[in-house]
């Protein structure tokens, strides 16, 4: 296995480096403070082909996974809050639309999703269904020819900004089906938006659905969580990117601080506490990183990666806590000043214990997965 990176993989790289050092990085205090959708940033990202990468052309341009990997981890590390956002676009927001829709519908709506003039989000927690997706309530009914869905969501990521909506929903007594419902249709409305403690440049609200026809269902009735399982992969390992990406963050500017700040007449980098952490926060940041890449890696080429995956996952979210908490201590009493980032990216960070399966259930797959 050689993960080293190809010339394509780190143009794409530095493309996104540049753009989170330049435009995303010095704002992303203000973006947190305002907790508004950056939409400025979102359509720059479009703009920089973010949103096509995973599809193929002619409307995306078909890069592997580890180039998508590679571009968010910078987005991450300029703001998970931006990231976040950008993330719901490029895979789970479009990737069943882009897939299953056909004719005038797909052509409305593909195109412009992947260049970001289009907004779409995907609409699966309930407020008694997050993990266990086969809690899932609303309900999906025929009438007259048409879908009508029925129910709440919750914890939805860009839905005060979304345009199309994909939609888990009980199509049958046990089935799950996807649907495809778009913004101003009857019945369809956003709830109110939750005040989070991180990550709060990207909406989140509640949906509701009350007797709303969705404009058309998405592959084959019955089918939501194989259709689900094919995107899972793609899903864990851009979270492990997130936190990689925001750990990296943490960890330079600890780096930074600890060579700057003085005390009893030296650097605080020099004292072994300090290097301790440091020498911690490196080797979780590496390990983090050979996983996810080596993950990303057996993806690309066809191989089973779904415990790579989880491992990945679960590693590099914990991992990150653990930098961004290492990067507080060094700071001490600036670690819980809003006046440095550090203590943003802590709170950040724990986004990424949630998105693509929390811990707890990571360890569950991961002990069949070995033992299969």
């Amino acid at each position: 296995m050689d993960l080293a990176l190809t010339a394509e993989q780190e143009q794409i790289q530095q493309l996104f480096r540049e753009f989170a050092r330049d435009e995303i990085r010095p704002r992303a205090a203000q973006l947190d403070e305002e907790a508004a959708f950056p939409r400025d940033l979102f359509d720059k990202a479009g703009r920089r082909g973010l949103f096509g990468m995973r599809y193929p052309p002619p409307e995306g341009t078909g890069a592997d996974l580890l180039s998508f990997l590679l571009a968010m981890e910078e987005l991450a590390w300029g703001s998970l809050s931006v990231a976040a956002a950008c993330a719901m676009q490029a895979l789970m927001g479009t990737f069943f639309v882009h897939r299953f829709a056909e004719g005038e519908t797909r052509d409305r709506l593909v195109p412009a999703a992947l260049r970001g003039e289009l907004v779409g989000t995907i609409c699966m927690t309930e407020p008694g269904a997050g993990s266990d997706l086969g809690a899932i309530a609303t309900r999906a009914e025929r009438h007259d020819g048409t879908w009508r869905l029925t129910g709440q969501k919750t914890w939805i990521t860009s839905a005060p900004v979304a345009d199309f909506f994909t939609v888990f929903a009980r199509s049958g007594e046990k089935e799950l089906s996807v649907f495809l419902v778009e913004k101003g249709a009857p019945g369809l409305s956003v709830g109110r938006s939750i005040d989070k403690t991180g990550v709060r440049a990207s909406p989140t609200s509640e949906v509701f659905l009350d007797g709303t026809p969705a404009t058309c269902l998405l592959g084959e009735q019955g089918q939501g969580m194989r259709y689900l399982r094919e995107v899972l992969v793609p899903i864990r390992l851009l979270t492990a990117a997130l936190a990689l990406g925001t750990a990296r963050a943490a960890f330079e500017e600890a780096r930074e601080y600890a060579a700057g700040r003085t005390q009893f007449g030296r650097p605080i980098a020099r004292f072994q506490a300090v290097q301790i952490h440091l020498a911690e926060m490196a080797v979780d940041l590496e390990a983090a990183r050979r996983l996810t890449y080596w993950a990303a890696w057996r993806a690309d080429r066809g191989r089973s990666a779904e415990t790579e995956a989880a491992m990945a996952k679960l590693f590099a979210s914990e991992a990150a806590l653990r930098v961004c908490d290492r990067a507080c201590r060094v700071l001490a009493s600036y670690g819980f000043a809003r006046e440095y980032p550090v203590e943003r990216l802590l709170r950040d960070v724990r986004f990424t214990l949630i998105g693509g399966g929390t811990s707890e259930i990571l360890r569950i797959n991961i002990a069949k997965g070995v033992m299969r």
